[in-house]
């Protein structure tokens, strides 16, 4: 039977989501460098928890010290416009006493947190040097979750026996996304999610042999439709991101940004979308003492470059310029996820949190996800959300201090009271 989540986490959970950059962005002038502020802000904008990357492996079972972790950014301008890569210098903190020091501020201003982590999709690629992706690696892909368990479980003992800060732990992930990254490698071609739902259940098993009373879970990029028989039955959260994508996927199509198997358009690209004075596609590297850090993330070279050299403006208006033929798909998309998510967990009996969400991934410039249209999508997503009974949901994937929308307190305040039940704006996508 599910476990269900502990009587101490809110009765909805009102999601920022700090992923790895509550520790990459630690140093002076970055996000994260005062923790207490960054937690006041997201209780003001009407957040009670935060999903984080907990970086459970380089922590308990990497066996490399982590007094001194040493990140930074990916090397030179490399990722400098790049939407959770624009890390602004080198910094170093003890790992374990910033997890502590990020859970005694949760307990300050009463705040939850969702451990999850994002070790085989990118975390790694912002060390000083890469014996933390060299040790994740290492793990044979059939027991990475069974890894990722055994870490997960250490770090609330770790957790429990500093102040009983496990109090804190709203549920736990064993891993982001998990059709998206390293946790399916080797598996055979076709349906990720079926393939890979066997070594999910081992980890999961793993997990509950050291904290039976613990809800556990692992999420899933977008809303697996037509694959949902992959989703483990047993987890205790059903954690789905629906990136609904719709002109954001004809702009990818287009520019073919994350297809290495057709052409790449470098003309099409530089007419449509840079800035004057790009460089080549094939010039646009880290520095080559950096380089290893591209097999550490899952984000291509292609969508980095045009990430970092597209004029802001450029893009918003390839988007906006096409949007009215996505308009009525991606609402529909929207809602049609939402309610299959809803009705997989009402059949499992467990509850149900959009983790991430809703639009896709943009530049860090790009406002398409913060204008008008995006906002409105947030507003739809959290009343459809609401009315599907979910147990919480974030705002916005880009609503958190590392993002330009955080500045957008409103817009935050009126979505989390739209998921709180209180519903008071237009729910119909701008057009």
């Amino acid at each position: 039977m599910p476990i269900a989540p502990s009587a101490y986490p809110p009765a909805t959970l009102t999601i920022s989501l700090w992923d790895f950059t509550w520790y990459t962005r630690t140093g002076p002038g970055e996000p994260f460098h005062d923790l207490d502020r960054a937690f006041a802000e997201a209780v003001d904008r009407g957040y009670n928890t935060i999903r984080i990357c907990a970086m459970p492996l380089l922590l308990f079972a990497s066996g490399l010290d982590t007094r001194q972790l040493r990140l930074g950014p990916l090397g030179g301008a490399y990722g400098q416009r790049v939407r959770w890569y624009d890390v602004a210098g080198p910094t170093e903190i003890d790992g374990r006493r910033h997890l502590l020091a990020l859970f005694r501020a949760a307990r300050r201003h009463d705040c939850h947190i969702i451990l999850s982590s994002w070790e085989y999709q990118q975390s790694p690629s912002f060390a000083a040097d890469r014996a933390w992706f060299d040790a994740v690696m290492a793990i044979d892909p059939e027991r990475r979750a069974e890894a990722l368990a055994d870490a997960m479980a250490d770090l609330i003992d770790f957790l429990a026996a500093h102040e009983g800060l496990d109090d804190r732990v709203a549920f736990t992930e064993l891993h982001n996304e998990v059709q998206a990254g390293h946790l399916a490698d080797g598996l055979p071609a076709g349906d990720t999610v079926v393939a890979l739902r066997p070594r999910l259940e081992r980890g999961l098993a793993r997990f509950r042999l050291r904290h039976p009373d613990r809800p556990v879970t692992v999420n899933y990029a977008r809303v697996p439709v037509g694959s949902l028989r992959g989703v483990p039955p047993d987890i205790d959260v059903a954690v789905f991101h629906p990136y609904i994508y719709g002109v954001l996927d004809e702009l990818l199509d287009t520019f073919a940004l994350r297809d290495p198997a057709r052409p790449f358009p470098q003309d099409l690209v530089r007419r449509e979308l840079l800035r004057p004075g790009a460089p080549d596609f094939d010039d646009w590297l880290p520095p080559a003492e950096n380089r290893w850090r591209l097999e550490a993330t899952v984000v291509g070279r292609r969508e980095v470059y045009v990430h970092d050299w597209c004029d802001p403006d450029a893009w918003d208006a390839w988007l906006y310029d096409r949007y009215a033929v996505h308009r009525l798909a991606m609402a529909d998309r929207l809602r049609t996820w939402i309610a299959a998510a809803a009705d997989w967990a009402a059949h499992a009996g467990v509850p149900l949190v959009f983790g991430e969400g809703w639009i896709g991934y943009t530049p860090l410039h790009g406002t398409f996800e913060e204008g008008p249209v995006g906002a409105a999508f947030c507003r739809l997503a959290l009343a459809e959300s609401a009315r599907a009974g979910a147990w919480g949901s974030v705002v916005c994937s880009n609503a958190a201090p590392h993002h330009p929308m955080w500045r957008d307190v409103t817009l935050q305040r009126d979505c989390a009271a739209l998921l709180h039940g209180h519903p008071g704006h237009a729910e119909r996508p701008a057009g």
